[in-house]
């Protein structure tokens, strides 16, 4: 019997496993689908394929896609729940971003503000995958016929494609009777929603970012915690305050705070109003420490259980390989291609 209840909407998400999570991926999403996953049907995937659209090392892939499976089970993902998975263990994935290819004008591709961004960084060096990693997204999503699909600000225009893409697929080969695909909506949650850089409160805190003194991540030492929060950027005026859009590293520090430490924004504005970042960053570090200790622990567990790992990543494999063939068989159907004999 499915562990999946009737009647439940349906979640899908997935994190790259390029470098370690860090505070942003934890607060702005995992604590997130932690917290209400006993309402949904959840698919979480470790999406390996979307990793290497950029140079990457072949020797770490492997390892760090264990890890990021691992972090999800120390985060709190529970297999009551949800079903943990890695992307590239499930052909359908490739195969159905092919289909979607042949029906996904170029010029869609061409407009996605991260491919912008991206390929200005990368030069000559940039790959078709770079450019149509937004297809092989919406694969991921339309695979497991996703409700809803947790995603910030700025991935929204990428559930909008996909949505695009599943209309255009329902247009062209549905009927008004049988909708070949199921049109996700973004799951936008705005606490904790942009957690930003640590050297600059403007931008997202990023795996991306070539300096790690803007991030903190989970498996930080209590020692790399401490140097990275005694080095932030912060300002010379005197007292704490949220919202002042002149101190974008305060505001930053100072939700930092919040969300770690389970106060409310009342409280801590008035805790620190007075405080100076002589006083506040050593807060803010124990604090750090103390709210990631628990993950540290349960990960190092998971770990050291390797034959744990592996069975939770094979049984994912096998109920989200059911959920995605099915998709599939039914795209390939409405395209016309004949059953396997």
């Amino acid at each position: 019997m499915s562990k999946y209840s009737l009647g439940k909407q349906r979640v899908l998400s997935g994190v790259q496993p390029t470098g370690n999570l860090h505070l942003g991926n934890y607060l702005g999403a995992i604590r997130n689908w932690v917290a209400s996953q006993s309402q949904y049907d959840n698919f979480f995937c470790v999406v390996d394929l979307h990793a290497i659209t950029v140079p990457h090392n072949p020797a770490t892939l492997a390892a760090d896609t264990y890890s990021i499976a691992a972090l999800y089970l120390a985060c709190g993902i529970d297999l009551e729940y949800s079903t943990i998975f890695v992307q590239s263990h499930i052909s359908a994935h490739s195969e159905l971003a092919w289909l979607l290819n042949c029906i996904t004008p170029l010029n869609w591709l061409e407009r996605m503000i991260q491919f912008k961004e991206k390929a200005l960084k990368q030069g000559e060096n940039v790959s078709v995958g770079l450019l149509d990693y937004p297809v092989l997204m919406a694969a991921d999503i339309l695979l497991y016929d996703a409700d809803q699909v947790p995603v910030g600000e700025d991935q929204k225009q990428h559930i909008e494609l996909t949505r695009d893409i599943a209309i255009r697929i329902n247009d062209q080969f549905g009927s008004k009777k049988k909708t070949v695909l199921k049109l996700p909506e973004p799951l936008i949650r705005k606490e904790g929603a942009r957690v930003m850089s640590l050297t600059d409160g403007t931008r997202k805190m990023s795996k991306s970012d070539p300096s790690e003194l803007s991030r903190i991540n989970l498996l930080d030492s209590p020692e790399e915690i401490k140097k990275k929060i005694k080095r932030c950027k912060t300002d010379a005026v005197k007292g704490l305050e949220f919202d002042n859009p002149e101190r974008p590293e305060c505001n930053n520090l100072l939700t930092l705070y919040t969300l770690l430490s389970g106060k409310n924004k009342e409280e801590v504005a008035q805790e620190c109003q007075d405080m100076g970042w002589g006083q506040f960053k050593p807060l803010l570090t124990e604090t750090t420490i103390e709210a990631l200790k628990p993950i540290q622990q349960k990960y190092q567990e998971v770990m050291e259980e390797k034959g744990y790992l592996e069975s939770v990543l094979r049984e994912g494999r096998q109920q989200a390989e059911a959920v995605a063939n099915q998709t599939l068989s039914r795209v390939k159907a409405a395209l016309g291609y004949s059953v396997p004999l």
